[in-house]
């Protein structure tokens, strides 16, 4: 790449050409007011113009792009652009199957729609006051706890209750083989008193 489209190189050609020129409408300003210096300033700020403009002579403009042979209409503000392609396109115009890019706009946008009722979520949740809550976590951790206790008591209970049956299942037993005993003695006694 050549000095002269070198970045550097046209940033230091406007900075003269915009130097040259302040300098000049200054030597101007004080030559119409009459003030001290004019000349000098005139002369300074005419010499770097001579410069410049020589300086522009010399290394011959830019090349030019014809933008609206690209884009046709650049020039009207209301117009609708579409840019000209020149020659094949080969696989490109493949890849551009109108069908396949309305599908993926399609998903982008469904997507797009799942995110924000998403987004829409968290700012409800955001805007919930838990300020409450530690309170509440203690008053269900309390509640478990006399869950738990009453289970307890309940389990000792069935236990009770399975033990007194199981007793009251024996002295129906007890009983039951004493009133055997009771009728045999009856019946051993009749016996006597008959004999």
């Amino acid at each position: 790449m050549s000095l002269v489209k070198s970045k550097g190189f046209k940033y230091a050609k406007n900075l003269i050409i915009g130097v040259g020129a302040a300098v000049v409408l200054m030597g101007a300003l004080f030559k119409l007011q009459s003030w001290p210096y004019a000349s000098e300033m005139l002369i300074v700020g005419l010499s770097v113009e001579a410069l410049i403009f020589l300086m522009l002579g010399v290394i011959g403009p830019d090349k030019d792009y014809y933008w609206e042979k690209l884009y046709p209409g650049l020039s009207d503000y209301e117009s609708n652009i579409a840019p000209l392609t020149a020659g094949d396109m080969g696989d490109m115009n493949k890849g551009l199957n109108s069908e396949v890019v309305e599908s993926k706009l399609s998903g982008m946008l469904d997507e797009l729609k799942t995110m924000s009722g998403s987004l829409s979520s968290l700012k409800a949740l955001q805007e919930i006051d838990f300020s409450g809550t530690s309170e509440q976590v203690r008053a269900m951790g309390s509640f478990y706890t006399r869950l738990n206790e009453a289970m307890a008591d309940l389990s000792d209970s069935v236990e009770d209750t399975k033990a007194y049956k199981d007793q009251l299942a024996a002295l129906n037993q007890n009983l039951g083989s004493l009133n055997s005993v009771y009728g045999n003695v009856l019946n051993a006694m009749s016996n006597i008193g008959k004999n």
